[in-house]
């Protein structure tokens, strides 16, 4: 139930929009049924497109808000939970979401808006990743790379959502987990993965026998884990 009185200016916005479309609604038709006049109305809103969007200033600044507590020892928590604060907004919003998830899809205005605030979330996922990852040789890149996976990943499963392909919220919650394990691991440096070091000593080293024992070394055993650090010397 609409509470405040933005909340009773988007829900009226949205009942007009089903029953006129978007196009052929006006701002004063919105502000009437909501009970409240034009200049109200402006006081909260810039246009009718501000009014289908989601408040993105406020929700950023909680996604901020998350990001600056974070640690590069605790920087997956943090990005799984700033991801977590988006989707939650738009999981309490329910109807509205789903909604304006169809307007976007009609309204190039709308549609051009969510695409823009797309980047903005990824710009503010970047910075903080960053600052984890400065001082490693590709944490440029990899801060990148991991800040839009974490938005691409959140997007995805917030679309299903929207369209009703996911049943629940608990669901929606898993998914956006899941998908998230996908863009983090890119988190972990190459420096840290297990790797396998071959040193060939000799003046006149036998080659095949140096193939078979390079062979030898790069092949996992039985149980799959690679052997660390192996050393080869020839004579």
């Amino acid at each position: 139930m609409a509470t405040t009185t933005r909340d009773r200016l988007v829900a009226a916005a949205f009942e007009l929009f089903a029953q006129r479309g978007y196009d052929a609604t006006t701002v004063d038709e919105i502000a009437t049924l909501a009970g409240t006049g034009r200049s109200t109305f402006f006081r909260h809103f810039r246009g009718k497109e501000d009014v289908v969007l989601p408040d993105h200033e406020a929700l950023l600044g909680r996604v901020a808000g998350r990001l600056a507590t974070g640690t590069a020892s605790g920087m997956q928590i943090a990005l799984r939970e700033a991801a977590g604060i988006v989707l939650e907004q738009y999981l309490d919003e329910g109807g509205t979401a789903r909604a304006r998830y169809r307007l976007a899809s009609t309204v190039p205005a709308i549609r051009d808006r969510e695409i823009a605030s797309v980047q903005r979330y990824v710009r503010l996922f970047a910075q903080h990743i960053h600052r984890w990852l400065a001082p490693e040789s590709d944490g440029p890149l990899r801060a990148e790379l991991v800040a839009a996976s974490v938005v691409i990943a959140h997007n995805h499963v917030l679309r299903q959502w929207l369209r009703g392909e996911v049943d629940g919220a608990d669901q929606t919650r898993t998914l956006l987990d899941q998908s998230l394990s996908l863009g983090l691991s890119l988190l972990r440096s190459q420096a840290s993965s297990a790797a396998s070091t071959i040193v060939i000593t000799g003046a006149h080293p036998d080659v095949d026998q140096v193939l078979r024992q390079v062979r030898e070394a790069l092949t996992p055993p039985a149980s799959g884990k690679i052997p660390d650090a192996p050393g080869i010397e020839t004579s």
